[in-house]
């Protein structure tokens, strides 16, 4: 499903913005960390402050489970623009041993993660159905 290339360019990516939306197609971005595992992507709920546990991209994907994640790199050299999107339904992990691969696949992604109690905190698994690419994917000279 993803190309090596669109691995590789993921990958060279530190944050990426998911998109979700309520059962009334409203839609939610923000921006998040995230991890690779062959058809899946990771995200947790991580310890920084938020406005409570009901963060609305949980309560979105408990409404409505599809949603997308896209990694871009803008450039002044507009040759060098790229940008690859995930589509698919998530998972919600609040525990388990899938959970647990996956945050210890953030905490290698992000040394900040390691400081964190995260073992509480739920995983989004967003299960990957289609990837669309656009423009550069090289890496970066």
């Amino acid at each position: 499903m993803l190309t090596p290339d669109m691995r590789a360019f993921l990958l060279s990516r530190r944050i990426a913005h998911l998109a979700t939306a309520n059962a009334q197609a409203v839609p939610h971005v923000v921006p998040v960390c995230f991890a690779l595992a062959a058809a899946t992507a990771y995200i947790t709920i991580d310890a920084k402050p938020k406005s409570g546990r009901k963060l609305r991209r949980l309560a979105n994907l408990a409404a409505n489970p599809a949603c997308c994640l896209i990694a871009d790199r803008y450039d002044e050299d507009w040759t060098r623009l790229g940008w690859v999107m995930l589509h698919g339904l998530a998972d919600i992990l609040a525990a388990g041993a899938e959970h647990d691969i996956a945050q210890d696949l953030l905490r290698a992604r992000y040394p900040q993660y390691r400081a964190m109690s995260l073992a509480s905190l739920p995983v989004i698994a967003l299960r990957i159905e289609r990837a669309t690419q656009w423009g550069d994917l090289t890496p970066a000279p």
